[in-house]
């Protein structure tokens, strides 16, 4: 049976409407941190992947960074082992270390890798281990209140921040045609492993990579006003404004911390969108209007 008239138009205007993205980002790289529901919802994997496998087919480079955070939690409880939480960060002794280890640069780094590979992509699975990719350092949480006398250090265990970031595997597997999908464990100069959160390491690798893009899913719409409203096609500068006034707070301040970093270290723009969104990053990437908020660099 072949297309109706209709059809056929409505399919030939959302194929030419694409072209000028892909003629503009052709050739570019482009980071994506993926997380959320679209982790774990069959459907919402599968139409990531593909939207990952078509980027690659129509010249784009894209990275793939990866969270983990529920699949962590799941397995210490059937191992019997408390998460605790301190201001959202899960603190890692040595033991729960291990568990995030095998968690994130095992099962989901590879479910993820074979994912796009049923796609038709050729990726290839990476922790900060895998050619120094990622040096990472302790990160101390300061603790404040008007109960204490004076601020309060704790020590959170294996989990780290960016220290510095070495592309070279990243850029080599680029090069080689292979779309690379990064677990966000770091190492330290001690040699010791750490849990770094996935959104700082996408832009921290956007921003160094020089993408054009970094593009976080989440759970949400994006950043919202004070209203519900959706915000978008924001500057840095109205960001540190939302910021504070309040309608910037709470969860969204680290996400968005990311987004002003890597911007100002050169990304050209971040988009927070919808990953409970079938094909959100095609949506973002090849509409006028995108599926969520765009912070550009100015």
């Amino acid at each position: 049976m072949s297309l109706t008239l209709e059809q056929a138009h409505n399919i030939a205007h959302v194929l030419t409407a694409a072209l000028p993205y892909i003629q503009r980002f052709s050739g570019k790289t482009i980071v994506i941190k993926y997380g959320g529901n679209a982790m774990v919802d069959e459907d919402l994997k599968s139409s990531f992947a593909r939207d990952i496998v078509l980027m690659k087919l129509v010249g784009i480079n894209p990275v793939v960074v990866h969270g983990g955070g529920p699949q962590i939690g799941s397995l210490l409880e059937r191992l019997g082992k408390d998460s605790e939480f301190i201001q959202g960060m899960r603190v890692t002794d040595t033991e729960t270390m291990d568990v995030v280890e095998m968690v994130l640069g095992g099962l989901v780094n590879k479910d993820i890798v074979n994912l796009l590979n049923r796609a038709g992509a050729r990726a290839v699975g990476l922790t900060g281990k895998d050619g120094d990719l990622i040096r990472a350092r302790k990160l101390m949480v300061e603790r404040k209140g008007p109960e204490l006398e004076a601020p309060e250090i704790i020590d959170i265990g294996h989990v780290g921040e960016v220290e510095s970031i070495d592309t070279s595997v990243v850029e080599m597997l680029l090069h080689g045609n292979f779309i690379p999908v990064i677990a966000p464990i770091g190492v330290g100069e001690d040699g010791r492993s750490y849990n770094i959160n996935a959104d700082l390491v996408a832009g921290k690798v956007a921003e160094v990579l020089q993408a054009e893009k970094l593009i976080l899913l989440t759970n949400t719409k994006g950043l919202l006003d004070q209203e519900g409203g959706l915000l978008t096609g924001l500057t840095s500068d109205r960001v540190n404004e939302l910021i504070e006034d309040g309608t910037i707070h709470g969860g969204m301040l680290p996400k968005i911390g990311c987004a002003l970093d890597a911007v100002t270290g050169g990304v050209n723009s971040v988009h927070i969108i919808d990953g409970r969104l079938q094909h959100a990053v095609l949506l973002e990437l090849f509409t006028d209007e995108g599926v969520g908020t765009l912070i550009r660099r100015r």
